[in-house]
């Protein structure tokens, strides 16, 4: 039986499913989630992220993490960890990076949290040759507060779920998925529709009109107060690099792409990426509450600007005519406002209130 299939019959005799717990369940479940089955991330896949679109990515997240090294005192045991590695792209890239500082290496334990069993595969491979091996825990909070953490989660957020409430002309419903009527063959469909809302909802203190959608991602939220509580435990530093919002505001970010086109959310649940902007905001007031720092929200364009991809596209382009158009492609990709400059944005959370992140020095 499909997931399509499992999740109607269930939603049939449970009643409708939020948002929330549908995104879940169709990137997670055991036997049809998409990340825990068949992940295709890439430009032959499904969707494509910021270190497989330029090696320059992940080699600024490297020098990043030696800069933020340094500026911790380069301690001799540093826990560099990253969130959702994907193939593990960035990582490669940020090591071989890092070799310019051999002594930050030396200090590396790495560690790699990833639910998907094929996406570890294809870290291990990716990182089989790499100068510092990586171990991989569950979650957030198996890690050690021994030492200062390093952390990066680069399209992380996205893929924490929101549960989605929408303004009527009668007060607030929350968005949910059911099921159609059955048809000649018993057949049912999944389709979205409104349910009295029970419980987990705080009216927005911002202007909504009536259709318009609100989300709300408790797990965006507690994963802000988990970073909060181990960059605090252990001092350190949490990047966060996603697209989405730097300011509370209402839309339906809900989404699906399979082979790089957006296609319907309830069509092929399991077979296609699911994903919603990440909720900045409510992210980093988790992580204030929680009693860690918070940068501001750069755009990803800004950001790298900050790092200096532009000199490392140059060194890159330096004797290799053939290559700078190419290079020059990625640079924009990567930075320009109509692409994913401004949308996709950096962000923050540290902790001792001392320390100055690299890149977002006032």
């Amino acid at each position: 039986m499909s997931l399509k299939d499992r999740l109607a019959r269930e939603i049939a005799l449970t009643g409708p499913m939020s948002v929330a717990d549908y995104v879940t369940r169709c990137l997670h479940d055991p036997q049809g989630g998409y990340y825990a089955t068949r992940p295709a991330i890439g430009a032959t896949g499904d969707f494509i992220t910021a270190p497989m679109i330029s090696q320059m990515f992940g080699e600024l997240i490297g020098l990043w993490a030696v800069e933020l090294w340094e500026r911790l005192g380069a301690p001799e045991r540093v826990r560099l960890v990253e969130v959702g590695p994907g193939d593990g792209t960035l990582m490669a890239d940020a090591l071989r990076a890092a070799r310019l500082a051999p002594e930050f290496l030396r200090a590396v334990d790495l560690v790699l949290i990833e639910p998907s069993p094929p996406l570890r595969e294809a870290q291990a491979r990716m990182l089989a040759d790499s100068d510092v091996h990586p171990r991989w825990v569950a979650s957030l909070d198996r890690i050690e507060t021994d030492a200062p953490v390093i952390l990066i989660a680069n399209e992380v957020l996205d893929c924490l779920p929101a549960r989605q409430f929408v303004k009527t002309e009668d007060g607030w419903a929350e968005r949910c998925i059911g099921v159609t009527d059955p048809d000649q063959d018993g057949k049912v469909d999944l389709t979205f529709g409104l349910k009295k809302i029970t419980a987990g909802f705080k009216r927005p203190a911002f202007e909504v009109q009536p259709g318009q959608v609100v989300e709300l991602s408790d797990q965006q939220a507690a994963f802000g107060r988990d970073l909060a509580a181990l960059v605090k435990a252990a001092s350190g530093a949490a990047l966060l690099i996603d697209y989405g919002r730097a300011r509370a505001e209402a839309g339906d970010t809900l989404q699906a792409l399979r082979r790089h086109q957006k296609v319907d959310p309830l069509e092929a649940p399991g077979e296609a990426d699911l994903t919603q902007w990440a909720d900045f905001p409510t992210v980093l007031e988790a992580a204030v509450h929680a009693g860690a720092d918070v940068t501001g929200c750069l755009g990803q364009g800004e950001f790298l600007q900050l790092l200096g991809i532009e000199s490392r596209a140059d060194r890159l382009k330096d004797g290799r005519p053939d290559a700078a158009p190419i290079i020059d492609r990625q640079l924009a990709r990567l930075t320009a406002d109509d692409q994913m400059g401004t949308l996709f944005k950096a962000c923050a959370i540290f902790s001792p209130r001392a320390l100055v992140v690299p890149g977002f020095e006032e």
